[in-house]
């Protein structure tokens, strides 16, 4: 598969691909990572063959799914992790759910992946607002997200388990009308 055919949009050293099924065994891999299931608040792990299975019908499902890629090479993009929006069709609102690979983490990845899944929600799937969860502590998916346009606005008392402690979970959203910034995506013809 050549570059053109994995990467959708790029941005820097970021790009965004399609959700493929040959990645289960990735996907699985980043989801299952212990620091994956603390920061995603999901304390039990999931089997391969159930990861495997479930992929499958995510394939199928109306979600919007994105690989997000590595572009440090960008002559060999690299898997990092996977952006999915969860649309509301009716509302025009979506959730967003973000896990980049333990080994990915800290180049940047997560908040250019944030910003090309919002470019793609607002100016592709017409989204009004995309909203996500963060547990309170996870300080650096917090930074993250404002980072990438996300407000705060509100929280959900002790819903959430970090490290074993309950803790409050953040709700925040960016609103399409507030989205700043170039968009990535390539003029019509």
């Amino acid at each position: 598969m050549s570059v053109e055919q994995k990467i959708w949009l790029s941005a820097g050293a970021c790009g965004l691909g399609p959700f493929r099924s040959d990645l289960a065994e990735e996907y699985w891999r980043w989801e299952e990572d212990p620091s994956s299931l603390i920061g995603l608040g999901r304390p039990v792990p999931e089997s391969l063959p159930s990861r495997t299975q479930g992929l499958q019908h995510q394939l199928a499902g109306r979600n919007i799914r994105f690989t997000v890629y590595d572009l440090a090479d960008p002559e060999n993009p690299v898997p990092a992790g996977t952006a999915t929006l969860q649309p509301d069709t009716y509302a025009r609102t979506a959730e967003y759910i973000l896990v980049i690979a333990p080994e990915a983490r800290g180049k940047g990845l997560a908040t250019a992946a944030t910003r090309l899944t919002l470019d793609f929600g607002f100016h592709v799937a017409n989204l009004r607002s995309v909203w996500l969860k963060v547990l309170a502590p996870n300080k650096a998916a917090v930074h993250v997200y404002e980072k990438a346009g996300f407000q705060h606005v509100g929280a959900m008392r002790q819903a959430g388990y970090w490290r074993g402690t309950v803790c409050d979970e953040l709700i925040m959203d960016a609103l399409a009308q507030e989205f700043t910034g170039p968009s990535v995506l390539p003029e019509a013809h």
